[in-house]
């Protein structure tokens, strides 16, 4: 999956940006109060994808 269909798909469901690390963009859902950090490579993992959404309290993409 393309990272910037994963990040869309987060925006969407109400998660933000909460920093940038060395390697790693931290997100966090302000609504669970939830965070997870996404690599910054082009493309990630659907099994990856889906454990960052699990991590974040979202559903996972379909």
């Amino acid at each position: 999956m393309k990272r910037n269909k994963l990040l869309k798909y987060l925006r969407i469901n109400g998660c933000i940006l909460l920093r940038e690390g060395g390697n790693h963009s931290w997100w966090i859902n302000p609504v669970q109060n939830k965070r997870s950090s996404i690599p910054r490579h082009n493309e990630i993992k659907d099994l990856l994808a889906n454990k960052i959404c699990k991590d974040l309290g979202v559903d996972r993409i379909k």
